[in-house]
């Protein structure tokens, strides 16, 4: 964890390539894919909800889902006013919403405290409605809570890394009640599994999710892709 914040969250320098480019539009998948069988919705309603925003929500569905105890994470919009938004408005900033992601964990296997974990050591909190190439309040920094047990939890991991110097500039995360989480077109739902070969897949998801399996192994399923 207490790498150099240049090791840790180097910024891929692609222009052309973002969150909000062409790349990211309905699309059919690269390559066929074996996946594993999902949960049902009904399977889903045992376990605990967390919630997360961290840039773009291809990469932070993809961290998640490699984390043992998490058995689903979800790609969709959270933390503002409008209702039923879409992939088009909150990517080009026409709402007040975060591209986020809804975790389904089983706490037996996994904390809250170690989804805040994954949640700081997987992208830089630091970079003010900034993660890699995406640029825009869309894909700013939060923690979701959903009792003052949690919110405690955020702050006091925050005030910690702060007070260590972790990342070499102060976090710039909001830390809110969670209200409401959209879900996301369907297209956008395991869309790094889908499309590999996708330019945003391979120059921004992929390192991502390498950075934080390389830094959190402990942290993996066995089978994490």
């Amino acid at each position: 964890m207490k790498l150099l914040k240049s090791t840790l969250f180097a910024l891929i320098a692609l222009v052309s390539i973002s969150c909000q480019s062409k790349t990211k539009t309905q699309e059919p998948a690269s390559e066929p894919m074996a996946q594993a069988e999902k949960p049902s919705e009904a399977e889903l309603q045992q376990y605990e909800t967390a919630y997360f925003a961290s840039g773009c929500f291809w990469c932070v569905e993809a961290v998640f889902e490699s984390v043992k105890g998490v058995k689903e994470a979800v790609s969709g919009y959270a933390g503002g006013a409008e209702d039923n938004p879409t992939y088009e408005e909150v990517s080009y900033g026409k709402t007040t919403h975060a591209e986020a992601v809804e975790v389904y964990y089983d706490p037996k296997e996994v904390s809250f405290f170690e989804l805040v974990q994954v949640f700081f050591g997987s992208h830089d909190p630091t970079t003010l409605n900034r993660q890699g190439p995406d640029r825009g309040p869309q894909y700013r920094s939060i923690a979701f809570y959903k009792d003052d047990e949690q919110k405690q939890i955020i702050e006091a991991y925050m005030k910690a890394l702060d007070e260590s110097n972790v990342y070499g500039e102060p976090i710039v995360t909001q830390v809110e009640p969670f209200t409401k989480f959209w879900k996301a077109e369907d297209y956008h739902q395991d869309y790094e599994k889908k499309h590999p070969n996708n330019p945003y897949i391979t120059n921004v998801s992929v390192p991502r999710l390498n950075r934080f399996k390389e830094n959190f192994p402990k942290y993996l399923k066995e089978n994490s892709h």
